[in-house]
């Protein structure tokens, strides 16, 4: 299995160590955290990133405008993002599907499966 880095940009720090415990133990990643947008910018800017998990509902810089920022950095946006929502209303599925994201997990996700839904949206052999 080849290991991979993963940002995860949300502002719940217990749903922070959720995903790094279940993608470190299950899916044997390295787990990079940040807090908010502006932190997560910074970190992706700066480190080697294989994907990152966005948080849609954040205070000051919410995900989507921290999705755009990525998109105008040329460093960082490759970088496939995948949105982390409890927003699944239509109106929301149709603004989502207007970016250029990887994919959409909504939020409550199952931690014993985070790792193969994320390797599933992005095309990765586990």
């Amino acid at each position: 299995m080849v290991s991979k880095q993963i940002l995860v940009i949300d502002d719940e720090e217990l749903l922070q160590e959720v995903i790094q415990a279940s993608l470190e133990e299950v899916g044997g990643w390295t787990v990079l955290l940040a807090g908010s947008g502006t932190q997560g910018l910074a970190i992706a800017a700066t480190q080697a990133c294989d994907a990152i998990l966005l948080d849609v509902s954040m205070p000051g810089m919410d995900g989507l405008e921290t999705f755009l920022k990525l998109q105008e950095n040329c460093s960082t946006q490759a970088i496939p993002v995948i949105l982390l929502t409890a927003k699944v209303q239509p109106e929301d599925k149709v603004r989502f599907s207007q970016l250029a994201i990887a994919g959409i997990i909504t939020k409550p996700f199952d931690p014993i499966t985070l790792t193969e839904q994320i390797a599933d949206i992005l095309g990765w052999v586990l």
